[in-house]
């Protein structure tokens, strides 16, 4: 199976940054897993995504109902019709992906998105807050064990 692990964030802006950076830890752990960089979302995601089986999505997520740095397991439905106004890169992804399954698009069958709680997207400043940078193993541990692109996840 055609399997992609999207990082998604954008690397200047403090903690939105910090998909990006996990998704690199588990590829560090993983170096057999193909891996791609998105700092886009809704239909520019689904291009990046297009053509293969899985995909595993890691993305920052501001609910500010959970603490920085816990991390959340969501599936399509759980992005709502809406764009979701928090959650940064997610905006429109499901009804992309809607839109290019509709048009023929070889959308993954199989899409697993993880969302990090974070707390600042705001601050121009390349790299996670000491907060999250501490918790960045720990997240891809925690990804790795749940996915099931993973040997024993699922």
């Amino acid at each position: 199976m055609r399997t992609l692990l999207v990082g998604v964030g954008n690397p200047l802006l403090t903690d939105d940054g910090v998909g990006i950076l996990v998704a690199r830890e588990v590829k560090r752990r993983f170096p057999s897993v193909e891996m791609t960089e998105a700092s886009v979302g809704g239909i520019r995601l689904v291009e990046e995504i297009a053509g293969y089986e899985r995909v595993v999505i890691i993305d920052s997520v501001r609910t500010e109902k959970a603490c920085p740095g816990q991390l959340h397991r969501l599936s399509l439905e759980d992005l709502g019709n809406g764009p979701p106004p928090s959650f940064s890169h997610g905006v429109g992804l499901k009804a992309a992906i809607e839109l290019g399954r509709r048009l023929g698009c070889p959308i993954p069958e199989e899409i697993e998105i993880y969302a990090i709680e974070v707390a600042d997207t705001t601050t121009f400043h390349e790299g996670c807050s000491p907060q999250l940078k501490a918790k960045i193993p720990q997240l891809a541990e925690e990804i790795i064990s749940k996915s099931s692109l993973f040997d024993g996840g699922g």
